[in-house]
């Protein structure tokens, strides 16, 4: 019982991290029908920012989370601006292609201008660590849950009950016909952009403090991850990312736990595989017929 309260506390935090991430894919597709595959990079742009400004700047933890926030929307939003909407009317599988490209660029760029080195995150916020009963949990994993969390309950006011979430989810439903009452379309996806990214942002910093260290590829496997945790959920089902994102998370330390961390990436697109096969439209999801 002790290991598998401690291992949901380790999963827990983790899959934060991966809903954090799941979230700006889900919204993505949920808009133009578009896997960004750049999204991984944009959270370690986030991740290498909160490090350069902790460390030139002097910011304290709250101040680079949240200029990573704002640096990595600005990001998603020239990213989308060049990069996707000059091919918004192309076939899918031109912008799949370039997203490929963008991420590459990303990953590429950073190590030619920083070195593919190893850096140690600064450790903003002293650890420590508390003890329930045989369950130990440090105060960075209840600062990522926390995070986390608020985040994911901002984001879900800002697309219910604002007049931005309220184009955003019309723009969804029918592009066309929000267009006609007056949305600005190209307002709407930047700013989906821009939301998706900030939380990516976030999420970079929060694993940065997490793990202690970055490199320029760090936003690889998550990022694919954090895809399967859509797609698991429920692609374009913000309720259906933040639970993938949970349970990803949860399937990784129970793996670890269990002595096979050699194979816990083949275990989550194992797990891709299955639920492609078994239910496409995620846990959330539900099928829809498409008619002749």
């Amino acid at each position: 019982m002790h290991t598998v309260l401690q291992q949901l506390v380790n999963g827990l935090s983790l899959g934060s991290i991966y809903a954090l991430l799941a979230l700006g894919y889900t919204m993505v597709y949920g808009i133009i029908k578009l896997i960004n595959f750049a999204h991984g990079d944009i959270y370690m742009l986030g991740a290498f920012w909160g490090y350069y400004v902790i460390n030139q700047w002097h910011f304290s933890f709250w101040p680079a989370l949240i200029s990573a926030m704002i640096f990595c929307a600005l990001a998603g939003v020239i990213i989308e601006y060049l990069a996707y909407r000059p091919l918004r009317n192309s076939p899918r599988i031109a912008a799949l292609i370039t997203a490929i490209g963008v991420s590459f660029l990303l990953e590429n760029g950073m190590s030619y201008l920083f070195s593919s080195n190893v850096r140690s995150f600064p450790q903003a916020i002293a650890v420590k660590q508390y003890h329930l009963g045989s369950v130990t949990i440090s105060n960075i994993q209840l600062l990522i849950l926390v995070v986390s969390i608020v985040l994911m309950i901002l984001l879900q006011l800002i697309i219910k009950e604002t007049k931005m979430g309220k184009a955003m989810r019309a723009v969804s439903v029918d592009a066309d016909a929000a267009q006609l009452i007056g949305i600005n379309i190209d307002r709407t996806i930047s700013f989906t952009f821009a939301l998706g990214s900030a939380l990516a942002g976030a999420a970079g910093v929060l694993i940065g403090l997490y793990y202690n260290s970055i490199d320029p590829l760090m936003g690889m496997t998550p990022g694919i991850k954090a895809f399967v945790a859509a797609v698991l959920g429920g692609i374009g089902l913000i309720p259906g990312a933040a639970l993938g994102g949970f349970v990803i998370g949860l399937i990784e330390t129970a793996v670890q736990a269990l002595g096979f961390s050699a194979f816990k990436d083949a275990v989550v697109y194992a797990v891709l595989i299955l639920i492609l096969l078994v239910r496409p439209a995620g846990i959330l999801g539900k099928n829809v017929k498409e008619k002749v």
